[in-house]
């Protein structure tokens, strides 16, 4: 792993070098066009950086930063529009904000009690299930394989989770940023417009309405019905983020596309927009599911198509074993290293 650090700490100094550029050059010349063409080189080089590496959980989270989230903000940068172009106030805020899941609260609040918080024993609870199945990942060969896709499911979650929370609170303890929530108990969605709207990975939500669901809104606006149009921007959104995920795969298995996660993506689309005009007619009539029924079928709905679309390129391809096992070896640095700490104490 060692050279694998390495090569992460020369990926991230290449970024920080182009997002300087970004701030003291790019965002001189005037919005729109010519500042989106100074901006194409940066975009290039964000794609390729993770070519750079071999870790699927450096490569996970370097493309979700740079290729997803630092592309898109750069893009509204170029227009003068996202968190780029509205918060930071110097350099270090502007790389940080372009190149981290966090998105500061347009208009902080002056009560303290409602920075948003991460309860200790809760986070800790989530680590040590992470470490759990960590440590039974190395007896895979003698379990269930539908176990074994279930504890996958619960290490993405867990894994993105608990990463996620320690920036965000490592950024909200240095610079005083109120951060807007990434995650909101997906686990309690009463709907797949719930889920993928207002409580799953919201970061991805928030960067994908001003780039892909309200342009096309607007465009289709003038053509059709406001609601077909609603309907095509919601398609349209999640056809991108399918695209995006089918890039993070290729990235992690650096094999050609199989276009299972893309289908995911558009099924999930289809059937999110086919929800949504529904409710709206049996709210009208005054029907409703009972929130108890219509979580179990979204979660069943949920665990089915991720078995069926999403997970089999990377359990196909073995980066679940990868990804475990280097999380393995991390639990066992960090124990050793800390062993003599704790010896000399004792």
């Amino acid at each position: 792993m060692d050279d694998e650090i390495e090569k992460l700490i020369e990926v991230w100094i290449s970024a920080f070098s182009c997002l300087c550029y970004c701030y003291y050059i790019a965002s001189k010349i005037p919005k729109g066009f010519l500042r989106l063409l100074s901006l194409l080189p940066i975009l290039f080089i964000f794609f390729i950086l993770p070519f750079t590496l071999s870790s699927p959980n450096l490569i996970a989270f370097t493309s979700l930063f740079l290729v997803w989230l630092g592309t898109f903000k750069l893009l509204l940068f170029s227009f003068n529009q996202g968190p780029l172009a509205l918060s930071p106030s110097n350099i270090l805020h502007f790389i940080f904000i372009a190149s981290l899941p966090i998105n500061p609260k347009q208009h902080p609040s002056t009560n303290p009690n409602t920075t948003q918080k991460f309860p200790k024993w809760l986070l800790a609870l989530k680590v040590l299930t992470l470490g759990f199945i960590v440590h039974v990942s190395s007896y895979i060969e003698h379990l269930n394989p539908h176990f074994i896709t279930l504890l996958y499911y619960c290490y993405l979650y867990l894994g993105l989770e608990i990463v996620l929370a320690f920036i965000t609170f490592t950024v909200q303890s240095v610079f005083g940023f109120e951060i807007e929530p990434l995650f909101n108990k997906p686990y309690l969605c009463t709907s797949l417009q719930d889920f993928w709207s207002h409580r799953w990975n919201i970061m991805i939500t928030r960067i994908l309405r001003p780039t892909v669901y309200n342009p096309v809104r607007r465009i289709f606006n003038d053509v059709v019905n406001p609601m077909y149009a609603t309907s095509v921007a919601m398609l349209a959104t999640f056809l991108v983020s399918g695209l995006m995920h089918e890039l993070m795969y290729y990235y992690l298995t650096r094999v050609s596309p199989t276009w299972e996660v893309t289908c995911f993506f558009v099924l999930h689309g289809v059937c999110t927009t086919v929800e949504v005009a529904v409710k709206k007619v049996a709210l009208r009539r005054g029907r409703q599911l009972h929130h108890a029924v219509s979580r179990l079928l979204v979660m069943v709905f949920l665990v089915s198509t991720c078995w069926w679309l999403f997970l089999p390129q990377l359990l196909r391809n073995g980066v679940n074993t990868k990804a475990t096992q280097e999380y393995g070896v991390l639990v066992d640095f960090v124990v050793k290293s800390r062993l003599p700490y704790i010896y000399v104490c004792l």
